[in-house]
């Protein structure tokens, strides 16, 4: 009776450590997480990984073009015109400095702090380049321009 107690408990050990060691290669073949941008206005809050980034390396520019034109699994977020809008990076976007990007032209100058507010009224005007009720802003790492390292990008929706 005693083997046999040993036997099953050795089964139940040896299948554990194989779904255990399973979940290891699993997680050790997973992307490392990007750094996040935040965008809050209100009280709602949406969070973005990048829809481009090469570790902290620079993207070339047909890759940087390729995701600011790529539409698809953008964040959306309705903007009240009167609300303030608040964006937030990482500190390891910030480190980097960043600029925000209105329909893929820079709104801001580059920046190394890890938060801006703006008004959201400026998300909607046709003199910063807007054009309707929807907007696509984005938070590119480096200086929007020649050197990119990573693109966060949302969409924002005009709520009146």
């Amino acid at each position: 009776m005693t083997v046999a107690l040993l036997s099953a408990r050795g089964r139940r050990t040896a299948a554990a450590l194989g779904a255990l060691s399973a979940g290891l290669l699993v997680l050790s073949a997973c992307d490392k997480p990007t750094p996040n941008a935040t965008v809050t206005v209100g009280t709602d809050s949406v969070h973005a990984q990048a829809a481009c980034y090469n570790d902290g390396k620079p993207l070339d520019a047909s890759s940087t073009r390729n995701c600011a034109a790529d539409k698809k699994d953008v964040t959306t977020l309705k903007v009240d015109p009167d609300a303030t809008v608040r964006i937030g990076v990482d500190p390891a976007i910030a480190d980097k400095g960043w600029t925000l990007l209105m329909n893929g032209q820079p709104l801001t100058a580059k920046s190394t702090k890890t938060f801006t507010n703006i008004p959201g009224s400026v998300f909607f005007n046709a003199q910063y380049g807007a054009k309707g009720d929807a907007t696509t802003v984005a938070v590119a790492m480096g200086n929007g321009t020649d050197k990119v390292y990573g693109l966060w990008s949302f969409k924002f929706k005009k709520d009146a």
